[in-house]
């Protein structure tokens, strides 16, 4: 059974693993063969723990569930540490990848996450409550996912950026 709400989300609760697994987007293809049209998915998804580990995967089959299923594998393969402290960022943050560039924020408690789709399904899985984001460039879902990415990898922990300031981690965040 397939718990789905109206964003496209799935809840693994069941399972042996509870990650969130969200699908960004999915995308279908057509080849134009002998015998008519041969289809064809790529699913890109974003799976996090609602903790701190977030990952994406990008998967292809020539079913719509295997494609997802994929790409569900290779996002728990390849999951990094999202920094959070108090439902948000240590520090504002850029990432880039190719012409897309996302500008990450952090927010006040009650804020929520104010952010485009790619963004926020990246940070509702990685528990991130309140920030705010822009994305510059293009806005091609792959590439808004790769720079959001890049910008959590160079992210700095609440710790290294209070060390940073000369500051105890208490006086930063109080």
């Amino acid at each position: 059974m397939d718990n789905r709400d109206n964003r496209g989300r799935r809840d693994d609760s069941q399972g042996r693993d509870n990650y969130m697994e969200k699908l960004v987007k999915l995308n279908r293809t057509a080849k134009v063969v002998k015998g008519g049209r041969s289809f064809s998915f790529s699913a890109l998804t974003v799976v996090g723990d609602r903790a701190g580990m977030v990952g994406f995967g990008f998967g292809k089959a020539k079913d719509v569930t295997e494609a997802i299923r994929k790409s569900v594998d290779r996002a728990k393969r390849a999951m990094i540490h999202l920094p959070v402290k108090n439902g948000t960022i240590p520090h504002e943050v850029q990432g880039e990848y190719k012409a897309t560039h996302v500008i990450m924020k952090p927010a006040c408690p009650g804020s929520g996450i104010i952010a485009g789709g790619p963004v926020r399904a990246i940070m509702e899985a990685g528990g991130v409550t309140d920030i705010l984001s822009k994305c510059v460039g293009s806005r091609s879902a792959v590439n808004v996912v790769r720079a959001v990415f890049d910008g959590v990898e160079r992210m700095m922990d609440a710790k290294a950026v209070a060390k940073n300031r000369g500051k105890t981690l208490k006086d930063l965040w109080g």
